[in-house]
């Protein structure tokens, strides 16, 4: 049986992944968007208030995912939920198949917006305690460490911006840097030194997470003077970065050494007939607003494409 042929497959259903639904839909384009979640959003799930995404201040990233998912089942987009597998030629010069534990699906073209996972520490005790005082996440749980003591660990927006959240239900927080300055825009910065209960901790990295059932506890060592020493924490957030979701990709479309797929602001890549958008294209600023614009920059990319083919 001939499988059914899209326009476009969008393997993602994060911010880039549902704006270029809406777009390839608009476009009179046929779309499938393919997501292992059967609940969109990506990374804006775990975002706790999200202040900068024009027009709608304030809203929290479930809020701001429910919009654009709402948006899009408006205008029809289908949405699958299956894990890809791979990503593969036919034997037509014009088609992609995509291969999913549920499913194959082909496409003249691929949208690929997987977005991005957090970073580890890959230090002693966080595998065994993630779950039991280790998060990834402040806003899915923060609120476990009501009146607690934990620390964050990171010096980017995403840790200041966690560092800040729990700074509203912890009755302390330590934020422990490397460096000594950290990385986070102004507006946060000038935040989180306003916050009496957030102390940090510079030039420091956590060496081990201890304790019995729990989390009790961290091993930090001072880059400058050498020394080590302890202290007692109910919790540790983790916010350190992102890694790309693109090991699939890997030998199909060209990547630099971090994984980020190399794509211009049109998102094509190396590979004709597939685009990057979102989080996991090398680009400058990974933020909502970005992704959003990758999404509608590829299927304009996209479009072209298909005429050029005329197919």
């Amino acid at each position: 049986m001939e499988k059914e042929l899209y326009d476009i497959l969008i393997i993602g259903a994060g911010p880039a992944g549902m704006g270029a639904a809406v777009y390839a839909v608009r476009a009179g384009l046929k779309v499938a968007v393919i997501d292992r979640s059967p609940v969109s959003g990506g990374q804006i799930l775990t975002t706790y208030e999200v202040d900068n995404y024009l027009g709608l201040p304030g809203l929290s990233g479930g809020e701001l995912s429910d919009k654009f998912r709402e948006h899009a089942d408006r205008l029809g987009v289908k949405f699958v939920t299956a894990n890809v597998q791979t990503v593969e030629e036919t034997t037509k010069s014009t088609e992609y198949r995509v291969c999913t534990d549920k499913d194959i699906f082909c496409a003249k073209t691929i949208i690929l917006a997987t977005g991005a996972s957090h970073s580890l520490l890959h230090v002693p005790g966080e595998n065994e305690f993630t779950g039991m005082g280790v998060s990834y996440c402040a806003t899915c749980d923060g609120a476990f460490f009501r009146n607690k003591t934990v620390a964050v660990v990171g010096g980017g927006d995403v840790a200041v911006e966690d560092a800040i959240f729990l700074a509203k239900i912890c009755q302390k927080i330590y934020l422990i840097h490397r460096r000594d300055q950290l990385r986070a825009v102004d507006s946060l910065q000038k935040t989180l030194f306003s916050l009496e209960n957030i102390e940090v901790i510079w030039d420091s990295e956590v060496k081990e997470i201890y304790g019995t059932d729990k989390v009790s506890g961290v091993r930090i060592f001072d880059n400058k003077s050498g020394e080590q020493k302890s202290l007692d924490v109910d919790g540790v957030f983790i916010g350190v970065g992102i890694i790309p979701n693109t090991s699939i990709f890997e030998g199909i479309v060209e990547m630099d050494q971090n994984g980020y797929i190399i794509a211009d602001e049109t998102c094509t890549t190396s590979k004709k007939g597939i685009f990057a958008a979102g989080d996991i294209r090398k680009k400058q600023m990974r933020q909502i607003i970005t992704a959003v614009a990758d999404g509608a920059n590829a299927v304009g990319s996209v479009q072209n494409f298909l005429l050029d083919k005329k197919v």
